[in-house]
C-alpha cells in the first residue's frame, strides 16, 4: 500500500471525515507556504473528497473525470501528449492509487469514445485530447467532465515555488529598478503571493462544490473558510490590486486565467507582483499589520477548538 493510501481525519464544523493527506515531495511545497502564511487552514486546504468513491457508486466515471483532469492539467501547462505511467503518477500524488491496469483500461475506453486518441513513438503510446478542452464555460458542466484538482495544485504549486524565491526576484527586481527597499519587497512579495496561493484555493473549492461526484457540504464549508482567509488578508487593499493581479494570476486558463507556461512568462508574472508589491507600499503594510493579529487570533481559535475548523 502507498503512502498516499493512508488517510486522515479532520473535522469541519460537525463533519468529521477522511481525507488523503498530501505526500508528494513537490506538493509539500504548498504546504510549507500554507504553514508560513495561512496556518489556520493547514490541512483544510488539500481536502479532496468524493461521495461516489466513499459510496462506491458511478466509480468507473469517477476515474474517466480524475483521469481527463489529470490531462488537462498537462495540456495547460503546454504538455499535449501523456503517456500512461505519467497519469499513473499525478493519479496518486492526488487521489487514492489505483493500479496501473485500471488506468490503462480508463485510458482505452476514453480513446473508444473518441475523447483521445492514441499516438505512438517507437515503443511509448502517448494520449491526446480528440478536442481542444473547452474556455470559458459554467464551471458545472466543466467539472461534469474534467476533474479540476490536478490543475489547481499544479497552479499552488507554481505561485508557491514563486513565494520560496522571494529574495531571489527581488534582488533582480532591484537591480533593474533600483530600488532600495528590500525588506519590505520581500515581505510585500510574499503576502500578494500567498494571497494568489489562497484565491487559487478558493476557486478550486468554488469549482469541486458543483462537481457531481463531490460532497458539496463539505467543499460548501472550505470555500466560505477560503473566503475568510482572503479577507483577513484583503480587506483594506484596493480594489485595483485585487483584480487586476490577485484574481487574474488566481484562476486557471480554462476560466480565463493566464496560462503559465514559459520562462518568459514567469518572469512577467514575478515582475507584476514585484510592481504592485512597490507601488502599494503603504496599502500592504497597513493590510499586514491587520492580518498578521487576525492570523494569530485565528490560529488560537484553532487550537481551542481542538480540531481543525475556524470559529466564523
Amino acid at each position: 500500500m502507498s503512502e498516499n493510501s493512508k488517510i486522515n481525519s479532520i473535522n469541519i464544523g460537525s463533519t468529521k471525515f477522511e481525507t488523503i493527506p498530501i505526500k508528494d515531495s513537490e506538493l509539500l511545497i504548498i504546504d510549507s507556504v500554507i504553514q508560513d502564511f495561512a496556518p489556520e487552514i493547514e490541512q483544510l486546504y488539500q481536502i479532496r473528497e468524493d461521495e461516489s468513491e466513499e459510496q462506491q457508486i458511478k466509480t468507473g466515471r469517477l476515474h474517466e473525470n480524475r483521469i481527463l483532469g489529470i490531462i488537462l492539467k498537462f495540456y495547460l501547462g503546454g504538455k499535449k501528449n501523456i503517456t500512461t505511467g505519467e497519469v499513473e503518477h499525478e493519479y496518486k500524488k492526488y487521489f487514492k492509487e489505483i493500479a496501473r491496469s485500471t488506468i490503462s483500461t480508463y485510458l482505452n475506453m476514453l480513446k473508444k469514445e473518441s475523447t483521445l486518441y492514441k499516438e505512438r513513438d517507437g515503443r511509448v503510446v502517448y494520449y491526446i485530447f480528440y478536442e481542444d478542452p473547452p474556455i470559458d464555460i459554467n464551471p458545472f458542466w466543466f467539472t461534469r467532465i474534467f476533474c479540476i484538482v490536478p490543475a489547481y495544485f499544479e497552479r499552488a504549486l507554481y505561485f508557491s515555488k514563486v513565494f520560496n524565491k522571494a529574495d531571489k526576484y527581488v534582488d533582480q527586481y532591484i537591480k533593474k529598478f533600483h530600488s532600495e527597499i528590500r525588506r519590505t519587497l520581500i515581505r510585500n512579495f510574499k503576502f500578494l503571493t500567498g494571497l494568489i496561493i489562497l484565491n487559487i484555493f478558493k476557486n478550486r473549492s468554488s469549482k469541486c462544490v458543483l462537481c457531481q461526484f463531490s460532497r458539496r457540504e463539505i467543499y460548501g464549508k472550505l470555500e466560505e473558510m477560503m473566503k475568510i482567509a482572503i479577507k483577513d488578508r484583503s480587506d483594506v487593499l484596493p480594489e485595483d490590486l485585487l483584480e487586476t493581479l490577485v484574481q487574474s494570476f488566481s484562476e486557471i486558463p480554462s476560466f480565463n486565467g493566464i496560462y503559465l507556461k514559459e520562462k518568459k512568462s514567469r518572469e512577467d508574472v514575478v515582475e507584476n507582483i514585484l510592481k504592485f508589491a512597490d507601488d502599494y507600499k503603504k496599502d500592504l503594510e497597513f493590510q499586514i499589520m491587520v492580518s498578521t493579529r487576525r492570523k494569530a487570533l485565528r490560529v488560537k481559535q484553532k487550537e481551542a477548538s481542538g480540531n481543525q475548523d475556524l470559529e466564523i
